[in-house]
């Protein structure tokens, strides 16, 4: 009998943010990039902790008598943006939680103002006994229908998120690296089991045991932005798509969200699309506009359906949703060897993420490629475009 440990917990990806005044992201012309803009920097008691090096940008942290004009005083100066610590995951008991409709309540808990929303309906030990699952998600995009083709081999997606459980019986063979922003000497394992979730529905292996991801022989990059309890710095997250970009990778997925639209992050997105990266995003859910960083346009927006081909009720929507993917109760690999069923558009993203790295495999070499062929292979699921963009992508059609 299959051991199952039923846990009803939601998570929920909510802007909290805490006291961190002091640190900053500055942005500046080229010309002061180095020791100059350093020297303006320390002339103000400031101290600077990184200089990024895609784009004309640093953090730096400054008494909290020092004020934004005063920064903006230097010269040089184009942008001052506070570095905000935001905790992004956040428990969210069952009782506590609203339900908009009894159908809904079936499928999620609702996350009211919340940004990302989980709902674990089981978590399972890794050495499941019931054979490798082909989770419903990977089938609704007929992942597949490309395998007799291409499985990912040779693309590197880079999971920009908690980390992966690199260590996961069915993620171990295709993991090849990664990268701690918070602790740059500290490996990237997930402490916290979103980003080994995400990861395994881009890559999961194909074998016996476990379930199945999009592109099941893709590399995957485990790229550490938020801690164990799901925060992270703006800067984490800026210092992550640095990485991928400067590694080379293929895809990120950014399956994360919050705030408003953000100089920096506008600026590192820009260079890593130009770098060749392609970029797909989760639109968020609160059931409202699109959030950054799936609002810039360089970001592949994706929006999360239910099993019945319908947007599901949570999910974000907008002019800028690329396509839509399963979102609601998507089973995939989680921390510790384990695995678990969650919802959220931050399901759905890997979906697209793992469609985009088949994409590549067969031949798109750019990130405008990658959309064409991901688009060109996408069917509308009759929902409106601010729904479903242009529609759920067939895997099959990108081999042609």
């Amino acid at each position: 009998m299959k051991k199952i440990l039923g846990i009803f917990a939601g998570t929920l990806l909510i802007p909290v943010v805490y006291a961190h005044a002091s640190q900053k992201i500055i942005s500046f012309e080229t010309a002061y990039r180095g020791g100059p803009i350093v020297k303006s920097v320390e002339s103000l008691g400031g101290r600077v902790t990184k200089q990024f090096q895609i784009i004309d940008a640093l953090v730096a942290v400054f008494p909290d008598s020092v004020k934004d004009a005063g920064i903006y005083s230097l010269k040089g100066i184009t942008n001052v943006e506070e570095d905000r610590y935001i905790k992004w995951i956040e428990e969210v008991s069952m009782n506590a939680t609203p339900f908009p409709s009894v159908e809904n309540a079936l499928s999620m808990i609702h996350a009211g103002e919340g940004w990302e929303t989980h709902v674990f309906t089981d978590i399972r030990p890794a050495t499941d006994p019931a054979g490798e699952e082909i989770p419903w998600g990977v089938k609704r995009v007929n992942a597949s229908g490309a395998w007799n083709f291409t499985e990912g081999a040779g693309i590197k997606v880079a999971v920009i998120d908690t980390g992966i459980d690199y260590t996961h019986p069915d993620l171990q063979a295709n993991y090849a690296g990664g990268y701690n922003t918070i602790i740059s000497t500290a490996t990237p394992m997930d402490d916290h089991g979103h980003g080994t979730h995400v990861a395994g529905t881009i890559g999961a292996i194909r074998d016996s045991n476990g379930v199945a991801g999009v592109a099941p022989m893709a590399r995957l990059y485990a790229v550490k932005v938020l801690d164990k309890n799901g925060s992270g710095t703006y800067s984490n997250v800026i210092s992550g798509i640095e990485w991928a970009a400067q590694n080379k990778m293929d895809v990120i997925n950014m399956s994360l969200g919050g705030g408003g639209a953000m100089d920096a992050m506008a600026k590192v997105i820009t260079a890593a699309n130009l770098a060749g990266v392609t970029i797909v995003c989760a639109a968020g859910n609160d059931s409202g506009p699109v959030n950054y960083p799936a609002k810039y346009p360089e970001s592949i927006a994706v929006s999360a359906s239910n099993s019945t081909d319908g947007i599901a009720y949570f999910s974000s929507r907008g002019k800028e949703i690329a396509f839509i993917a399963p979102g609601v109760n998507v089973y995939s690999t989680y921390k510790d060897g384990k695995y678990a069923t969650l919802s959220g558009t931050s399901m759905a993203c890997p979906h697209v993420a793992g469609l985009a790295a088949l994409a590549a495999a067969a031949g798109a070499k750019t990130p405008e490629a990658v959309r064409e062929t991901l688009t060109k292979s996408a069917s509308s699921l009759s929902l409106t475009p601010t729904e479903e963009g242009a529609g759920m992508i067939d895997a099959a059609k990108l081999m042609k």
